[in-house]
C-alpha cells in the first residue's frame, strides 16, 4: 500500500500473508494506515460532517501537506492480482476517484467500482465488516447493526441477506405508529375528525333550534315597533299644532321688536348721536386728557423740585470761600496762596547788637579786654546776627501768611486747601447740572400744558356738534356717556328683533305642513319620551334579533349541509374500523416477527456464545466458561466453577477487551465468507492484555492466520519479542521516516 493521507505522506506499506505484526511508537500512523485500508476498500463518506465530538475522515485525515488525498493498494483476490488506486480530483470528493486493474496487462475490472470494490472483494458490507473483522482498541464492543444482522440471519436460515429483524420490525413500528402512537397517528386524526363531524352536528341541530327563536322574537318585535311607529305619528301631528301656536306667537314677538328697534334708530338718527366708533374715540381721547393732566401735574412738581435744587446748589457754591471765582481761578488761588507782610520785631535784633558792640568798643580800653578777642567777638556777631536776623525774618512771614490762609479758607493746610478748591468745582458742576435740568422740565411742563389745552379744546369742538352745552370736559364725558347707552339700548333692541327673526324663521321651517282639512287632533295619552323610549327598545331589541338570526343562519352555513356531514361521518366511521383492523393484524405481524426473531437468536446466539467461549477460554488460560449474547450483541460471562454469568461491563478492562475480542473473533468466523479470505485488521486491540494473556492471544492469531491475512498494529516491543525468529509471522518497525 501507497499512502498519501492524513499524516502518511506518499509512505508505503508491504504486507505478506499470514499474520503481520506491526509495530510503532504512538503517534506514527497506526490508525492512519488502518483508516487508509478501510478507506481503499469502500471509499470515503464526503456527505459525512462534523459534529461535537466528532470529525469526519475526509477532514480528519485530509495530508497534512496540504496534497491532494490518494492511495495505491496491490492484492489478491482468488488467482488475481488487482491495482487499486483512488485519487482526488474535487476537493469536495476526496479519494472519489477509483480505478481497479490487472496487474501486468493494466485491464480494468469490470466488476469493481468505487462503491461495490470493498463488499464485491470481501463479500460483506463496510458496516458488517467494521463490526467483525475491523477491531480497534476503542471499538471492541460489539454494535447492533442491520447488515450484521442480515448476514448472521442468513447464514442460520435460508441463506438470502436482504431480511432483518430489525429493519422489517422498524417498518411494522412505524406502520403501527402511523396508525396510532399514543395521541398522534390516522387512528387519534380520524377519531378526532369523526368527533367534531358529531360535534358539528349536535351544534347544527341546536343552532336550528335557536333560528326559529329567533325568527318568533323578530316577527313580534316587529308588530310591537310598527303599533309604537303610529303611536309617535299621532303625536307628531298633535304636536305640529301646538308648534303652530307658538310659531303664531313668534310672529308677534319679532315684529314687536322689530318695530322698538326702528324705534330707537330714528330718535338717535334725529339726534345727531354719533357712531360707537366716534364715542369709543372721543371717550379714549378724553382717558387720555387725564392721562395727559396727571403728567402735566407730575411735570410741575418735578419741575418745581428742580428749581428748589436748583437754589440749594447756589447757596452751597455762595458758601465756599471761592465764591465768585471761576474754576480757573478757584485752582490758581489754591496753588499760590496770599502775600503776607512780616513785622518789625526782626529789627531789634541787629539794633541792639550794634549798641552792645559800641559799649563793647568804647569800654574795651577800661576793661581791659585785648585786640584779638574784641576782633573776634566782632566778627563772630558780625557772622552770626545777620544769619539770625534772617531766621527771624523768615519766621515772622510764616506766621503772617498763616494767619492770612486761616482767615481765608479757614485753615492753612495746602491740602485742605486744595480739596476746598476741588469741592468748589464739583459744587460749580452740580449748580449747572441743576440749572439744565431745571431748564428742560420747565420747558417739558410747558409742552405737556400746552398739549392738554389744545386736546381738550379739540374734543370740545368734536362734541358740540351733537351736544351743544358741552363747555367743559366733565360735561362731554357725561354726554358721551349717555350717547353710548342709547347706542347700547338700540345694539340691544336690533339683537333682540334679529333673534326673534331667527326664531320665527326656525320654527317655521320646522313646523310641518298640515293638510287644510286636518281636524283638532285628540291629545295624547303618553308624552313624546315614553312612547320614544319604547319604541329605541323595541327596534334594539328588533335589531338583535335579527342580528342574532342573521348570525346563526351565517353558522349554520359555516358548519355545512347536514347530509354532507352525516355522509362524512359514516365515511370516518368505516375508516376508523379498517384502520382498526390493520391495527390488529401489524400488532399480530410483531408479535409473530418477535417470536420469529426469539426462535433465530435461539439458533445462531447459543453457536456464537459456544465458539466465543471457547475463544475466551484459550484467552484466559480457562478462568471463564460460558459465554451469553443477547439480541442486542450484549455479553455476559461465566466464571469457571461459579455457575453465575457477570455482564461484560463488571469485569476488569483487560478482561472485557478478551471477551469482547473472542465475540469479534468468533462472529468473523461466523459471518465472513470463507472463500473470500476476508482479513482481520487489529488496531492497538491488545493494549489492556497483561503478558500471559497477550501471548495466548498471539498464540491463538497464529493459528488463525493459517486461513486469512492478520494485521495486528501495537505500540508495545512484546508482540515482536514474543514472535522473533519465527519465520511464519511477519514482523515490521514502522517509523516516522520513509523507509
Amino acid at each position: 500500500m501507497t499512502a498519501t493521507f492524513g499524516k502518511l505522506q506518499g509512505r508505503t506499506l508491504e504486507l505478506r500473508a499470514g499474520l503481520n505484526i506491526l509495530e510503532a511508537p504512538n503517534e506514527t500512523g497506526k490508525s492512519t494506515w488502518c483508516a487508509f485500508l478501510l478507506s481503499m476498500l469502500y471509499g470515503i463518506n464526503s456527505r459525512e460532517r462534523d459534529r461535537a465530538g466528532f470529525i469526519a475522515d475526509k477532514n480528519r485525515y485530509a495530508p497534512w501537506s496540504g496534497a491532494a488525498m490518494s492511495g495505491r493498494m496491490d492484492c489478491r483476490a482468488g488467482q488475481a492480482e488487482l491495482t487499486l488506486t483512488r485519487t482526488t480530483r474535487r476537493q469536495t470528493s476526496p479519494m472519489g476517484e477509483f480505478q481497479a486493474v490487472y496487474a501486468g496487462t493494466g485491464d480494468p475490472v469490470p466488476e469493481l467500482t468505487g462503491q461495490t470494490c470493498g463488499e464485491r472483494l470481501l463479500g460483506v458490507s463496510r458496516e458488517v465488516f467494521e463490526r467483525s473483522a475491523f477491531i480497534r482498541q476503542a471499538g471492541l464492543p460489539i454494535s447492533q447493526d442491520a447488515g450484521l444482522e442480515r448476514r448472521i440471519a442468513a447464514l442460520i436460515t435460508s441463506g438470502e441477506e436482504d431480511t432483518s429483524y430489525t429493519e422489517a420490525a422498524g417498518i411494522l413500528k412505524k406502520q403501527l405508529n402511523r396508525r396510532r402512537h399514543n395521541k398522534t397517528g390516522q387512528l387519534p386524526a380520524l377519531e378526532a375528525e369523526l368527533q367534531e363531524t358529531q360535534q358539528q352536528l349536535a351544534d347544527l341541530e341546536q343552532l336550528e333550534r335557536q333560528l326559529a327563536d329567533a325568527r318568533a322574537q323578530a316577527e313580534a318585535l316587529s308588530a310591537r315597533e310598527t303599533a309604537l311607529a303610529a303611536e309617535l305619528t299621532q303625536l307628531d301631528r298633535w304636536e305640529a299644532v301646538r308648534q303652530r301656536q307658538v310659531l303664531a306667537e313668534a310672529e308677534t314677538a319679532a315684529v314687536q321688536a322689530e318695530r322698538q328697534a326702528a324705534l330707537l334708530r330714528q330718535r338717535i338718527e334725529e339726534d345727531r348721536i354719533p357712531g360707537n366708533d366716534a364715542i369709543g374715540r372721543l371717550r379714549g381721547a378724553i382717558v387720555n386728557l387725564e392721562t395727559v393732566r396727571k403728567s402735566v401735574n407730575k411735570a410741575r412738581a418735578e419741575r418745581d423740585e428742580a428749581a428748589k435744587a436748583l437754589l440749594r446748589a447756589e447757596a452751597a457754591v455762595q458758601e465756599s470761600p471761592f465764591a465768585g471765582q471761576t474754576p480757573e481761578q478757584a485752582r490758581n488761588a489754591a496753588e499760590a496762596p496770599p502775600k503776607a507782610h512780616a513785622g518789625r520785631q526782626y529789627l531789634l535784633l541787629p539794633a541792639l547788637t550794634a549798641c552792645a558792640l559800641c559799649i563793647l568798643l568804647v569800654f574795651a580800653d577800661r576793661l581791659s579786654i585785648p585786640r584779638p578777642w574784641l576782633y573776634s567777638i566782632i566778627g563772630v556777631c558780625l557772622l552770626t546776627v545777620p544769619a539770625l536776623t534772617w531766621a527771624l525774618y523768615r519766621r515772622s512771614a510764616q506766621r503772617a501768611r498763616s494767619a492770612a490762609l486761616l482767615k481765608r479758607f479757614g485753615t492753612s493746610d495746602q491740602a485742605e486747601i486744595a480739596a476746598l478748591a476741588d469741592t468748589y468745582m464739583k459744587l460749580l458742576e452740580a449748580r449747572d447740572a441743576a440749572q439744565a435740568d431745571a431748564s428742560a422740565k420747565s420747558a417739558t411742563a410747558e409742552a405737556l400744558y400746552a398739549s392738554l389745552s389744545s386736546n381738550e379744546q379739540g374734543i370740545l369742538l368734536e362734541i358740540r356738534r351733537f351736544a351743544p352745552s358741552a363747555f367743559d370736559i366733565s360735561t362731554a364725558d357725561g354726554l358721551l356717556r349717555e350717547c353710548a347707552v342709547r347706542r347700547k339700548a338700540l345694539a340691544e333692541a336690533e339683537t333682540a328683533a334679529a333673534k326673534a327673526r331667527m326664531r320665527c324663521d326656525l320654527l317655521a321651517q320646522q313646523t310641518p305642513n298640515l293638510p287644510e282639512d286636518a281636524g283638532e287632533p285628540a291629545p295624547p295619552e303618553r308624552n313624546r319620551d315614553t312612547v320614544t323610549n319604547q319604541l329605541e327598545t323595541v327596534r334594539a331589541g328588533l335589531s338583535a334579533a335579527r342580528s342574532n338570526a342573521d348570525r346563526l343562519e351565517g353558522r349554520l352555513r359555516a358548519i355545512g349541509d347536514p347530509v354532507v356531514l352525516r355522509s362524512s361521518a359514516r365515511h370516518l366511521a368505516e375508516q376508523i374500523d379498517g384502520l382498526e383492523r390493520e391495527y390488529g393484524a401489524i400488532r399480530l405481524a410483531i408479535e409473530a416477527l418477535d417470536s420469529a426473531n426469539t426462535t433465530l437468536q435461539n439458533r445462531f446466539s447459543p453457536a456464537l456464545g459456544r465458539r466465543a467461549a471457547e475463544i475466551f477460554r484459550e484467552l484466559t488460560d480457562g478462568r471463564y466458561g460460558g459465554v451469553v449474547l443477547d439480541r442486542a450483541f450484549r455479553l455476559s460471562t461465566e466464571p469457571a466453577g461459579e455457575g453465575v454469568y457477570r455482564d461484560a461491563a463488571l469485569l476488569s478492562a483487560g478482561a472485557a477487551d478478551q471477551l469482547y475480542l473472542a465475540a469479534r473473533l468468533a462472529i468473523c468466523e461466523l459471518v465472513l465468507p470463507e472463500e473470500n479470505g476476508v482479513p482481520i485488521v487489529l488496531d492497538d486491540a491488545l493494549s489492556n492484555f497483561d503478558d500471559a494473556r497477550c501471548a495466548a492471544a498471539l498464540r491463538w492469531l497464529k493459528a488463525a492466520a493459517q486461513k486469512r491475512q492478520i494485521l495486528l498494529f501495537t505500540c508495545h516491543t512484546r508482540e515482536a519479542d514474543f514472535f522473533a525468529g519465527d519465520g511464519e509471522v511477519s514482523v515490521q518497525r514502522l517509523t516516522d521516516t520513509v523507509e
